[in-house]
């Protein structure tokens, strides 16, 4: 990432992130997730190979630290989901990436059956060396929250119940009991002969962040709850990544009409829904609701372009940096015809423009850098 940003997030110009400097403890980090951590590492052990669901944006920011040393030690394939929000030409570099790592990685869209059959495909070649010794393989999906993890276990419950149509009006498959394990665990049926069961499992997010940036990240992909971190602070920390990428320059000549169909729409959190973007009198989301939405895209776009364009300062500053995000946020406010009186307008206004990022509006993008080889994950 640029230095701009790093310096405006070192220096704490956005405020209390939620986090402790150093990376301490995130606010929010509940009691039940706490007892799904503990609950997952005891079904880590018994699991023949592990699906590490990542966010595509985020494929670094978005790995559980805490079950990384688990994870190294076992059979894992680690799924970049959300592909269609990540920027294609960057992706590759990613897939290399990992690849130096001798790590098996796999771009998804979760809600699309080809794309997760080709996962589950590889999970099986993956399995192959144990099937001939093994009656019963275990395959355990783990992600942080908001990665789609619930999105892909329901493609394979699916996937499941076309290949075993028994499983088609079970909610889910009961494997177990299990050696270590005091409860069964629920999974579905993949495959027959040997039978390779994909566990359910629950969601858990890191409960420590190695960083402010790493939070923010997380934050803005919708992994921490917005009412933590507040939305005008992850707005503010997504205009200085577009500003200091130069990405509104590039949207001077960009034609939104492009749109087909009804637009993306997030598939595990009902927070950023692009009827919400809406006027109130227009509920259904039909033709004339998607020309609108393109319609304030392109004004939001402008809005950015514009005192980008005009800036005359150095990103590098974070002064300067913060005199331009906030002539841009008076710019979204009339782009997205919030009054000026209004006394959470700047709360509406981040809102509506985290909104269109997440659903992809603004174009796909990756906002973890791909590191050097040399620091290779295990």
């Amino acid at each position: 990432m640029v230095g701009g940003v790093k310096k405006i997030v070192k220096k704490g110009l956005l405020g209390e992130m939620g986090f402790n400097k150093g990376g301490g403890t995130i606010n929010w980090f509940p009691g039940h997730m706490a007892a799904a951590t503990r609950a997952i590492r005891d079904r880590l052990k018994v699991s023949d190979l592990v699906i590490e669901v990542r966010d595509a944006r985020i494929p670094l920011s978005s790995a559980n630290e805490d079950l990384q040393p688990m994870l190294s030690g076992k059979r894992r394939v680690i799924a970049l989901n959300k592909k269609d929000l990540a920027n294609p030409n960057i992706m590759p570099k990613w897939m290399r990436y990992f690849d130096s790592c001798k790590q098996d990685c796999l771009s998804i869209n979760a809600h699309s059956k080809g794309s997760v059959k080709k996962l589950l495909d590889l999970v099986e070649f993956k399995l192959k060396e144990l099937i001939s010794r093994e009656p019963t393989l275990l395959v355990m999906v783990v992600g942080v929250p908001n990665v789609g993890k619930s999105a892909l276990i329901n493609s394979i419950h699916q996937i499941a119940s076309d290949r075993f149509p028994v499983q088609q009006k079970m909610k889910r498959a009961t494997v177990g009991p299990l050696p270590g394990v005091t409860q069964d665990i629920a999974g579905f049926k993949i495959a027959h002969k040997p039978s390779i069961y994909v566990l359910d499992t629950p969601g858990v997010l890191v409960p420590s962040i190695p960083d402010v940036e790493t939070g923010l990240k997380l934050a803005l992909a919708g992994s921490i709850k917005d009412s933590v971190v507040g939305e005008e602070r992850i707005a503010q920390y997504l205009l200085a990544v577009l500003n200091t990428r130069g990405t509104p320059l590039h949207w001077k000549h960009l034609d939104n009409r492009r749109m087909e169909g009804l637009p993306i729409e997030s598939d595990e959190k009902p927070e950023y829904n692009l009827k919400d973007l809406l006027p109130k009198r227009k509920k259904p989301l039909d033709r004339s609701g998607v020309r609108y939405i393109e319609d304030l895209v392109t004004e939001v776009q402008r809005a950015l372009f514009v005192p980008l364009s005009d800036f005359n300062g150095s990103l590098e500053n974070e002064t300067d940096l913060e005199i331009l995000i906030e002539q841009q946020f008076e710019a979204l406010q009339k782009a997205l015809k919030i009054p000026h009186k209004a006394s959470e307008a700047r709360t509406m206004v981040s809102k509506k423009f985290l909104t269109l990022f997440r659903t992809g509006k603004l174009g796909p993008f990756i906002l973890d850098d791909v590191p050097d080889v040399s620091n290779a994950v295990s």
